[in-house]
């Protein structure tokens, strides 16, 4: 698909044309300008040619049919992959890529150990929740919220992404509501900083995964960068300029970071009422030794959290079988 040809495609066309051909794409999700009969015959096969809606992807449905994950080749030939969550309340949640790749080179993540690529251009990342529009469509459904927690690290492709959310609340586009919108990075503090002055309702989270530095940076070697005191010091300075909540990710792996020590330090770590703590289990990559936190372990973890009166919730897990789940994502064929 080629967005970015479209004003071009369309520049000696009346103004209106625009915005005919932007309802028929974000509005009315055609894949084939065909279908956009209030355009003559010969723009539409202009269209076609210059400007194509296909979508090249393949897909894979969970067991359960709550997670659907697509890899979407690109351009360059590149593959990429995004997820449909679909909630049992009736949210449906894309999770987009904002890079091929990663360079963060997390332990516990496949994208990480992937390297990194390239940056995603605003189209390529708007083409992961026009592909689930389209699905969702046949059923009369709609995409309600959208994540960055993909591929890459969003801040480090900032300007585009912003370009993107933007584009996700234009009413003359997806219309989705900036509280629906959430950005997870793993501390990237220019960004953390640069994005409290955007103005916006997008919420903000942060890959945490360990209370302290010494583990953090095991797991996350741009701790070493970005070490945690001054992430957090970066993210309440966040929260004096917008008021907002941040939330606060947190992969349980088993004799990693789950020990009553961990819950212990990551209370003490967590007091403000306005940060929010998402505990994950793990899931397997296949690039680790990893493994999930057991039953018991989360239980004794939480019972910290609960007697120190952290604000927390534990995510349900969405298409571990289809390697869609958190820091599963890899793009390979």
């Amino acid at each position: 698909m080629d967005l970015d040809n479209l004003k071009i495609a369309l520049e000696n066309e009346p103004k209106y044309r625009i915005k005919q051909a932007k309802e028929a794409i974000f509005k009315n999700f055609i894949s084939d300008w065909d279908k956009a009969t209030f355009f003559s015959v010969s723009l539409r096969e202009k269209l076609n040619k210059e400007c194509p809606l296909e979508i090249k992807a393949e897909s894979l449905v969970s067991k359960s049919k709550d997670s659907i994950k697509t890899r979407i080749t690109l351009k360059d030939g590149f593959l990429i992959e995004s997820v449909l969550m679909r909630h049992k309340d009736g949210r449906n949640t894309v999770c987009v890529s904002s890079q091929v790749g990663c360079p963060l080179e997390c332990t516990f993540c496949a994208t990480g150990q992937m390297g990194f690529k390239r940056n995603l251009e605003p189209s390529e990342i708007i083409e992961q929740v026009l592909f689930f529009s389209r699905y969702l469509k046949k059923s009369g459904k709609k995409v309600t919220n959208v994540t960055f927690m993909g591929m890459g690290e969003p801040f480090l492709n900032y300007d585009n992404v912003m370009k993107t959310v933007r584009m996700l609340n234009d009413k003359e586009l997806f219309n989705i509501g900036a509280r629906n919108i959430s950005i997870s990075t793993a501390g990237i503090i220019e960004g953390i900083e640069k994005f409290s002055n955007e103005g916006l309702q997008v919420n903000l989270a942060i890959s945490l995964h360990a209370p302290n530095n010494e583990l953090r940076s095991e797991l996350m070697p741009i701790n070493k960068k970005y070490p945690l005191g001054k992430v957090m010091e970066a993210v309440n300075n966040y929260i004096k300029k917008t008021n907002r909540q941040v939330m606060f990710e947190y992969l349980l792996t088993k004799d990693i970071n789950d020990t009553i020590y961990y819950a212990t330090e990551l209370a003490k770590i967590m007091k403000n009422p306005l940060y929010y703590v998402n505990l994950i289990l793990y899931n397997p990559t296949g690039h680790n030794n990893f493994q999930p936190s057991t039953t018991d372990r989360v239980k004794k973890f939480k019972d910290i959290l609960s007697k120190k009166k952290i604000i927390f919730s534990q995510r349900f897990r969405f298409g571990e079988d289809i390697k869609a789940a958190c820091g599963q994502f890899a793009g390979k064929k």
